[in-house]
Order: C-alpha cells, then structure tokens, then sequence
C-alpha cells in the first residue's frame, strides 16, 4: 500500500480538504486498497479538531465526506511512514524540508505537481475569506487528487 500524507499549516482547510478528495476518488477508480490518504498540519494551533465548518460545508455540497478527520501536527515519524508528503504551497513545502530528514527528503513535493490541466502551482489558503475560497481551493484539491489516481491508476506508474 501507498502512503500518502496532505499538508497545510493548521490542517483544518486544505489538507483534510485534499484528504477527504482523495479518498473518494481513489476508492471509485477501485483503488482504495492501494492508496492510502492521511492529512496534517505544519503546526499546531487546531489539533484535534474537526476541519473548519466552511471546508466541510463545501466538500459535503459535492459529495466528500470529511467528518472523522481531525487536525493534527506532522510529526518526524511521518516522513519515514509516508510514501509521498504533499505540501499545499511553497511555504509549507520549505516548513517540511526544514524538518524532514535528509533521507527522506525526495518523498516531500508541492500537491499541486500532480494536477493536470492548471497553471497553479499552490494551494492558497481560504481560511481569511469566504466560501467562493473554499469552492476555489476544493476545484484546486479536485485537480491535485485527481492526477495522483490518474497516476496511480496507471500501470507503468512509480512514485
């Protein structure tokens, strides 16, 4: 099984958004048994809470399903359990080199490598604004998860 592990600051927006995007696709390409989606924060500010009530409203209104996700903090096991780590934006991107082990640095990448079709290479950040961010970054998440089961899904395939 693959390990894949969705990271954005607090992990109450994007990343569980990405998550929750994820793992629906991935079980209706018929591949849930091969992938495996988890998300986490950078920091700690929401740990243990439920992702933001906007990010749930807006997946919930195309169909994801995001309740049993709680934010956490990206610990040092994760880059050793984690196949791929997936930052949201730049920032989070050199949060995670800073940490990350040297032997593991090859597994953390921008989500956004994976999306087909955009110019975007970052996820923004919707917590400061209103839903039509959300739908934004939710179209983003769409785009990202979808090239990683498009990948995934095909045979000559390796991270």
């Amino acid at each position: 099984m693959t390990k894949l592990l969705m990271v954005c600051m607090g992990n109450i927006c994007r990343s569980p958004m990405a998550q929750a995007v994820a793992q629906k696709m991935a079980v209706e390409a018929g591949l849930a048994k091969q992938l495996h989606f988890d998300s986490a924060g950078t920091h700690a500010h929401h740990a243990g809470e439920r992702p933001d009530p906007r990010a749930e409203t807006t997946l919930s209104s195309r169909g994801y399903d995001a309740k049993r996700i709680r934010s956490r903090k990206i610990v040092l096991q994760d880059f050793e359990r984690f196949d791929l780590i997936l930052a949201m934006d730049s920032s989070n991107l050199t949060d995670l080199r800073r940490i990350c082990p040297p032997p593991h640095l090859n597994k953390v990448r921008l989500f956004l490598d994976f999306a087909d079709g955009i110019t975007e290479t970052e996820v923004p950040d919707p917590y400061y604004g209103n839903l039509a961010g959300f739908d934004r970054v939710l179209d983003l998440c769409e785009a990202g998860a979808g090239g990683l089961v498009k990948r995934w899904g095909s045979p000559n395939y390796t991270l």
